[in-house]
């Protein structure tokens, strides 16, 4: 087997890898460089615990209103109509001590339903409210 020196009267046809290897080179200097930066922590700033703020002793039980597929409402597992929840998120949002409104959708409830109640517990000024899951 005979192999080619090279010196033959072609074109040189061997590919120079010297820039290539310098540009890998500082690109991975650059990569070693801004590695550290991205892990970086983020400062913030929490809100503190107020000492002077006063607990209260006995909170209020939660109240569950509860909307199953076809939209139907339950307060604390009794059926209410739409006027009816109304009436009684009037009554707990004027109290001083609100309890929280635990709301239970159901998987398969359309959405306008829920924001419909969000809605009216947003225009009634009560800030308590929570979403539960089935059980």
């Amino acid at each position: 087997m005979a192999f080619s020196s090279g010196s033959g009267k072609g074109p040189m046809a061997d590919i120079n890898v010297t820039p290539l290897v310098d540009v890998m080179l500082v690109l991975l200097i650059i990569f070693m460089i801004t590695a550290p930066m991205l892990t970086h922590k983020v400062k913030i700033d929490l809100p503190q615990p107020n000492p002077n703020v006063i607990q209260p002793e006995n909170p209020p039980d939660p109240i569950r209103l509860k909307i199953d597929q076809s939209g139907a409402l339950y307060w604390n597992d009794t059926p209410v109509d739409e006027l009816g929840l109304k009436a009684q998120i009037a009554v707990i949002a004027s109290q001083a001590n609100q309890p929280e409104l635990q709301i239970n959708a159901d998987d398969g409830v359309a959405y306008e339903h829920v924001a419909r109640v969000l809605a009216d517990a947003k225009s009634y000024g009560l800030t308590k409210i929570g979403f539960t899951e089935s059980q």
